[in-house]
């Protein structure tokens, strides 16, 4: 894991569960560790994503709690159908999806997260994206938003389970790291100021070059790709695009 830039945009707060194979123990019990519920019913951090060499990643807890921004705004415009929000944290785009009268949910693996979305006006349920989920096959979009590309340390398995989750065709947005060059797999803990550790989990960070290249081989295409300020998404469709008829 190369460290930010000064001035980068955090990751936000994942939520998922260890891939089978994978070391290390299950995120659910990080993400809902006492460091991560105080930081979302405060609204506030420092929070953080610690590597085992010490690198700390920022998480952006008051990015996180407030309404959605411009960003996520042009994001939630590019949404087609009902929107599934992977590792929603405490529920910022759930809530504005529901305040334009378009029909979400979210889900993550913190009861906190769950509970302040709900009271945000979004609909949201305590699971992992690895669990059974209502309306499988047949959403119209998945996010993976705030650096939730991360989730299980395999992005491949994390991309074969959203093919399953979409409807044919099926759109899926993810925020990407804002260093190109980053695809890397590594331990990490949730900790806050005080240094205060959760268990060890496995964890992805990819650039935009690094998640073409996984979606490519995992069967999917490009639709979009684009940024805003310092923040930067993909767009892909399950299915490959149809072939073009020879002239």
């Amino acid at each position: 894991m190369s460290a930010p830039p000064a001035g980068s945009a955090p990751a936000a707060v994942p939520a998922g569960r260890r891939t089978p194979g994978r070391p290390g123990s299950s995120p659910e019990r990080s993400w809902s560790a006492d460091p991560y519920s105080d930081a979302l019913r405060t609204s506030r951090g420092p929070l953080f994503l610690r590597r085992t060499d010490g690198w700390l990643l920022p998480l952006d807890v008051e990015r996180w709690c407030a309404p959605a921004d411009a960003a996520d705004l042009e994001v939630l415009e590019r949404c087609e159908g009902t929107v599934l929000d992977v590792g929603c944290g405490p529920g910022r785009l759930v809530a504005a999806l529901a305040a334009r009268g378009r029909r979400g949910l979210g889900i993550d693996v913190s009861e906190a997260a769950v509970a302040r979305t709900v009271r945000c006006g979004g609909r949201a349920l305590r699971r992992s994206v690895f669990d059974p989920l209502p309306g499988t096959g047949r959403w119209g979009t998945v996010l993976l938003m705030d650096g939730n590309l991360g989730i299980g340390g395999d992005p491949i398995a994390l991309l074969g389970r959203l093919a399953q989750l979409l409807a044919p065709g099926g759109l899926l947005i993810a925020e990407t790291a804002p260093q190109p060059d980053v695809d890397e797999r590594v331990l990490v803990q949730v900790i806050d100021a005080r240094g205060t550790p959760g268990p060890p989990f496995p964890w992805a960070r990819l650039g935009t070059p690094a998640l073409l290249r996984h979606a490519d081989r995992a069967g999917w295409h490009t639709d979009a790709r684009w940024s805003t300020g310092d923040r930067c998404f993909v767009a892909l469709r399950t299915g490959r695009p149809p072939a073009r008829p020879a002239r």
